[in-house]
């Protein structure tokens, strides 16, 4: 490409991140307490409970009540604090954490290497598991708190299914009112949810208080010791303590990391803890309690009132993983991994906050599949799990590249740390792995699919760009042909390219078949990089061709959306100012024709081609008017 290029230097640029979370420290604590913590804090609900009447059932006696409660601590203490607080939280990507952050800073500090495709196959494989945990979270979260009213009164056993149903299409209804609205009306909730948690635990210690004694990890030691088999086998209802640990780093954008360390640090895990050693302590004066220990450690007359609060927590808890599946979507779309689909912003003070329509009824339908079929919160948790642990092995191998080539660790340390979370994760996956067969297929059959979609869609692009590549005709060249032998008309064509280099072919189809070209010709290529915000300065790359034609290059982070027109207002280097009403936007409109030729398997290609059709249009994608938009179709076979 030849071409003076000119760099638009826009005023009002932060030194600091203007996009990090605002507000003061504890404000910002009590807020995460709220929504990141929905997901672990209501697992007091089910996870005792799994761990002693579950898939494999222990003995309800002192040995494995102090075992089962002691790897409940130390696995909130290595998998949740160590781990991801004192470790993972750091790897921030301007602030921004999750697993397609985490790739997209990996890969940014890397560049291409010979490792690079194994990292980023690593990242989409993480993303992949957690649609699947978006899933059964709502539908055992709520399921588990529902079934709650047997525990108050046996007979209301046949409601547990059909109240259950009902609050979750009601969830997913409310979903378009935006998480904000959602989050300011149950956001309290949590607060006193947690204190209620702390209460009940402290009110059954003190029966027996010598159930603080679990802190000692020589009880977990001695559990392996008794009964090896059934101790690797608890592991796989004792990891569901944690389930929802990945919610700290993915949230980190919206309240920081001292925040969530904060709330975690003094008020989530003392209020955890306390619950389940309550729960410990029920079960050593009454074994029988073990079919549901959250419910039976509250006093009779409060144990509906009980149930309604930890129904509304439940509720929360499924919003916050629904709204993560609604901006990982959109973090995938931006870099390249999803379609085009319709995103729209439910907030107008927090960027981040988004709602995705097909992506929220999709789930619905899942969930509540998911509900009729496996009926009760114990069938459900056989499939919980599998993808939260696979997710946890992921992210430790990718601490382990981050710790070795990013932050530059000595080797020992950096080796030392990542083989013992890969040896505690690998054990609570494998430990998973055994419940496949009774429901653990399910989230890895829907990781499967959105893995499929993910690289058909991230390797179609490669694909089909290539073609339009090879087939595409020198800028220059044609400038030198057209510029003078084709009418010129006034106004302004921008015509939209995924390619930086070439001739669009909206634009050679334009000159082909309507034989005129605009008084002022812009390319432009618009290009998320890989990390969440940009600066202003720098964002817009313009280069000038001579005899009015320009190409010019739009960047944005993969956490923000594109105003093309508004972005456009701002250049000034291209001539007179680039005005709403004399400009027309030319996209190309590419039918892909299934061939075979070297890329895809034909059933891929196809569908690619599917995915293609049902994306959304750029209009909205990209804020275009919709009266200023001309579209140009052409067939390509790849």
């Amino acid at each position: 490409m030849t071409g003076h290029v000119l760099t638009t230097d826009e005023s009002g640029a932060d030194p600091h991140n203007p996009h990090a979370p605002h507000g003061r420290l504890p404000t910002l604590a009590l807020g995460a307490l709220g929504v990141v913590f929905g997901d672990i804090g209501t697992s007091p609900l089910y996870a005792l409970k799994e761990s002693f009447v579950g898939h494999h059932p222990l003995a309800v006696d002192g040995p494995h009540i102090f075992g089962v409660l002691s790897l409940i601590f130390w696995t909130m203490m290595l998998i949740v604090t160590l781990k991801y607080v004192l470790i993972v939280m750091r790897a921030d990507n301007d602030g921004e954490g999750g697993s397609m952050a985490l790739l997209a800073l990996i890969a940014r500090s890397l560049g291409e290497t010979r490792w690079t495709p194994w990292i980023a196959m690593l990242g989409v494989i993480a993303t992949a598991l957690f649609y699947g945990d978006a899933i059964i979270t709502p539908a055992i979260s709520v399921l588990s708190a529902v079934e709650g009213l047997t525990v108050v009164e046996s007979s209301l056993g046949e409601l547990v299914l059909p109240i259950s149903i009902v609050i979750l299409v009601a969830l997913f209804v409310i979903q378009k009112q935006g998480t904000e609205k959602v989050g300011t009306f149950f956001g309290p909730v949590m607060v006193v949810y947690f204190l209620v948690l702390a209460v009940l635990g402290v009110a059954n210690i003190l029966h027996h208080p010598e159930i603080v004694g679990i802190v000692n990890p020589m009880w977990a030691v001695r559990f392996f010791l008794i009964d090896p088999k059934l101790a690797f086998l608890a592991l796989g209802s004792v990891v569901l303590a944690v389930t929802g640990a990945e919610a700290l780093y993915a949230d980190m954008g919206h309240f920081g990391r001292k925040a969530i360390s904060m709330a975690w640090l003094y008020a989530a895990l003392p209020c955890l803890m306390l619950n389940y050693m309550g729960q410990g302590a029920l079960l050593i004066d009454n074994p029988q309690a073990a079919q549901n220990p959250f419910f039976l450690m509250a006093p009779g007359w409060a144990r509906l009132p009980l149930v309604i609060l930890a129904t509304m927590a439940t509720i929360i808890a499924s919003q916050a993983v629904i709204s993560g599946a609604f901006s990982v979507t959109r973090q995938a779309v931006q870099l390249g991994f999803l379609p085009r689909l319709s995103i729209r912003h439910t907030s107008a003070s927090t960027a981040g906050q988004v709602y995705v329509p097909v992506v929220n009824w999709m789930l619905l339908i899942l969930v509540i599949l998911l509900v009729i079929s496996f009926r009760s919160s114990s069938s459900l948790a056989a499939a919980y799990g599998i993808a939260v642990t696979g997710t946890m092995v992921i992210t430790a191998c990718m601490m382990g590249v981050l710790t070795f080539s990013v932050w530059r660790w000595p080797p020992l340390v950096a080796g030392a740390v990542t083989g013992t979370f890969l040896l505690i994760d690998g054990a609570y996956f494998l430990s998973n792995a055994t419940k496949i067969p009774d429901g653990g297929w399910f989230p890895l059959l829907v990781a499967a699919v959105v893995f499929l979609l993910l690289t058909t869609w991230s390797t179609g692009r490669k694909i089909m760009r290539r073609y339009l590549a090879d087939g595409a005709m020198d800028f220059n060249v044609f400038i030198a042909s057209a510029a003078n032998s084709v009418r010129r008309v006034s106004g302004t064509a921008v015509f939209l390219s995924s390619s930086i280099d070439g001739v669009p072919p909206a634009l050679l189809h334009n000159v082909k078949h309507n034989k005129v070209l605009h008084e002022r010709v812009i390319i432009l290529t618009v290009k998320a990089e890989a990390v969440p915000h940009l600066p202003d300065e720098g964002r817009i790359e313009i280069f000038d061709h001579g005899s009015g034609f320009y190409r010019i290059r739009l960047r944005h982070g993969f956490m923000e959306d594109m105003d093309i027109p508004a972005m456009l207002r701002t250049v000034t280097q291209c001539g007179a100012p680039i005005g709403k009403m004399d400009t027309s936007y030319f996209l190309s409109r590419q039918t892909l024709i299934a061939a075979e030729r070297p890329g895809m398997a034909i059933w891929r290609e196809k569908l690619f081609a599917l995915m293609i059709r049902n994306s959304a249009t750029p209009m909205e994608f990209f804020n275009l008017p919709t009266n200023r938009v001309v579209e140009l179709g052409s067939q390509i076979e790849i």
